[in-house]
């Protein structure tokens, strides 16, 4: 089986690995950290994260099988998930690292993820909103302790995700 990667982030990683994970064609939802210094800060925790002084944003990485789901389909997923008009926060959540973005991992990928969050932007006009979302190139992603894999179906404790614009 041919796997491909994608990266977001939504806001706090909890709901979105929770969510993710349930999808067809999705192999695995890792939580952790990419976007941030990786001179001052290597291999990041969370506790340094949460200082929101590292540039690193909480993300998740999705390992995907592309024969039965796209990159589109995901970034469709992206866009519904969670409120990309939101600058650097998600409902209660605030600081860089609960920022909207989408780590593109190749040329093909960078174009999907703007033409999409073109599409996706056009459906705001009428709503006088405007999509926030950092589109950048990934580097290294950094996984989360443990403690974070798997929380909300752990200890059902859901995460603060702003409600979609897009619903």
């Amino acid at each position: 089986m041919k796997t491909e990667i994608a990266t977001f982030a939504m806001g706090c990683f909890w709901q979105p690995e929770y969510k993710l994970s349930k999808v067809k064609g999705i192999i695995s939802v890792v939580p952790g950290f990419m976007g941030g210094n990786e001179k001052l800060f290597p291999n990041p925790t969370s506790k340094q994260v949460y200082k929101n002084n590292t540039g690193y944003a909480e993300a998740v990485n999705v390992v995907f099988d592309p024969s039965i789901i796209t990159y589109n389909e995901l970034l469709d997923l992206f866009w519904k998930n969670h409120d990309p008009t939101q600058l650097n926060r998600q409902g209660p959540d605030i600081g860089k690292h609960y920022r909207s973005a989408i780590f593109y991992r190749s040329g093909k990928q960078k174009k999907e993820a703007l033409a999409s969050k073109k599409k996706w932007e056009a459906r705001l006009m009428d709503k006088k909103l405007k999509i926030v979302t950092e589109i950048t190139k990934a580097s290294t992603f950094y996984p989360a302790e443990d403690f974070h894999r798997n929380f909300i179906a752990r200890t059902g404790w859901p995460c603060h995700i702003s409600r979609s614009p897009f619903k």
